[in-house]
This record gives C-alpha cells, structure tokens and sequence, in this order.
C-alpha cells in the first residue's frame, strides 16, 4: 500500500599531467571515437547500481560497443582493494570515473584531475570531499545521500517503536569513511531525546549474530544499521540476524525493508544512481564537474513492512503507521 507517490527531489538533473578539461572534451568532437567511463565498485560484479547506471547511459544514447568503452573495477566488499583499483582506472586513461558509495574517497585520493562522480555518498562535506555543495570545484560531484543529516530522525523513529526503552543502538563498520560523522550525529541525536546509544562495531557478517543479541540483552528498543558499503555488501546477513533476535531495525534505504526488513528512513537511491549517468553525460560533453552542485534529495522516503513486523511479533504504532509514506503489507 503505497501512502504517497514518492519521488526523489534530485534539482536538477596518479592522472595526466595535462588539465581535464583538455584531455577529453576535444576529441568528444570525433563521433567514432567511443567515450570511456570507469566504473569503481565497492560491492560485486553483478551489483544492481551498476546495472541501473549503465542501463541509464544507454537511454542517453550510450551503447557500450559502439560509442562506450566501460572499465569496471570491484572489489567484492573489501575495502583495501578499492586504492589499487582507483589506480588501475587512472591508468587506463578514463575520462570519467563513476563511484559507488565507499568507493568516492579512494578515487579522490587516486586523481585530483580525471571527473569524478559519485552515484551515492554518504557526507561529502564532512569526508572533506568538496569544500560546498552548490558549486563543489575541482574534480569530483555527484548525489549525497545525507546518511550523517539523517541520523537524528532515524533515531527519533525508531525510538518511538518503543519510547519505554532507554537504549537504542548503532550497528556500523568502524573502518568506512562515512561512519564517523554519523556516529557522532547519531550520539548527539541519543543526547537530545534522552536515550543511551549502545554501540555495535562490526567488520565480519560472522559478528552479526552476537551483536544483535547484545542489542537484545542490553533491552535495546531497537537498532540503527548505518547503511554504508558494509550494510548494503551484507544486506541479507543483517535482515536475518535482526529476524533471529527479533530486534526492531532501521535501515537507511527502501530496499532493505522490501527484502524483509522492518522499516528504512531515506533517499530513492535507485533514482540517485540513475541521475548520476545524466552528470556523466553533461561531463563527457564538455562541462566541468566543479561546476556541477553536488545534490541532496529532497523528498525521503519512511518505510514499514508489516509483514516482518507480524513475522517478529511486534506491533507497529499507529502513528508511525499514519507518517509513513510506504507501508508492506
């Protein structure tokens, strides 16, 4: 039962040693030459965001093959791989690289020369990636999915699932470049409501289990999965881990709670990776990413599955049911 038709408000839709701006745009003028677009991926070959990217640069009129050469890198979840495979995209002479989620501070660091565009990230500003938003300059923009913005109100929701409780807590990998301003919006959204936030660092899907039970142990009224490259790499452990210990769970994107998790508060992130090739599109062309506003959506989405709910025994309240705009019935 959809609530409301819910769109995601996107606005608008070691490199060469010689300037970006002179290394591609003027051989764009040759129409037999294909354009060339790395990819570097955080998760797997088959990624879904891939798929959708490379699906949207065809509906630009991108045909790999034809007038597209794409140079994918992946690095299976782990997060040392993602330097060298940076490195190997900056070798072979791209000139755009597209980044998914942990994978934008290892082609940052990689190149300040080739475009970078990010399909998701998680707090550009506070990873020091751009010094603004709006007009972000040098050679990386993209689409933030505002995991550190949002804390505070996924905390507030989850906490009204059982407003009896004092604790909630934070699953998240300590070693991923966006866990750190969230942590510490999430901590100063426990301080405001006057709850403790009981803090569960973990980096191997075999830890899932008995973090979760600690959550229960410590009557946790619920756990926050900060959904970076480790919550999206190891969707299906957390969601079966949260089941067993029969543990209210947030997630930050919708496709956790329609693979049966119990609710999500964020962005359309299949929308942002879609708008990301328009970006890619716009730079091949001539502009500069520097020049293009890093965006932020504005609509969200709040989402409940109340099977799962059903499934863990829990009852939703009625008026977290009334502020969703999806609930799964």
């Amino acid at each position: 039962m959809r609530r409301r038709d819910v769109v995601a408000g996107l606005g608008g839709m070691a490199a060469s040693c010689l300037p970006w701006t002179q290394t591609g745009y003027a051989q764009r003028s040759d129409p037999r030459r294909k354009a060339r677009v790395g990819i570097l991926n955080f998760f797997d070959e088959k990624y879904l965001r891939v798929i959708e990217f490379t699906e949207s640069l065809r509906a630009l009129g991108y045909v790999e093959g034809q007038n597209l050469s794409i140079i994918h890198r992946w690095a299976d979840g782990q997060l040392h791989r993602l330097p060298p495979l940076a490195a190997e995209l900056v070798a072979s002479d791209v000139e755009v690289m597209i980044a998914l989620g942990p994978a934008t501070w290892a082609a940052k660091q990689a190149t300040n020369v080739i475009p970078i565009v990010t399909t998701f990230s998680g707090d550009p500003l506070g990873m020091g990636l751009v010094s603004n938003l709006a007009r972000p300059g040098g050679n990386l923009t993209g689409f933030s999915y505002m995991s550190a913005d949002l804390a505070g109100k996924r905390l507030e929701l989850i906490h009204q699932f059982a407003p009896d409780r004092s604790t909630v807590a934070a699953l998240y990998n300590p070693g991923e470049p966006s866990t750190k301003s969230e942590l510490e919006q999430t901590d100063a959204g426990a301080h405001g409501i006057g709850v403790r936030l009981k803090r569960l660092a973990v980096t191997r899907p075999d830890e899932l289990d008995h973090l979760f039970a600690q959550a229960a142990d410590d009557k946790a009224g619920g756990v926050i999965v900060f959904t970076h490259g480790f919550a999206e790499f190891y969707r299906r452990h957390i969601i079966e881990a949260a089941t067993r210990n029969r543990m209210p769970t947030m997630y930050g994107w919708r496709d956790f709670v329609t693979e049966g998790g119990l609710m999500s508060y964020g962005p359309d992130v299949q929308s942002l990776v879609r708008t990301a090739a328009s970006y890619v599109d716009r730079i091949l062309k001539g502009e500069k990413p520097g020049d293009l506003p890093m965006q932020q959506p504005s609509r969200l989405q709040f989402v409940i599955n109340l099977r799962t709910a059903k499934a863990l025994g829990l009852d939703v309240p009625a008026m977290l049911i009334a502020r969703a705009d999806e609930v799964i019935e």
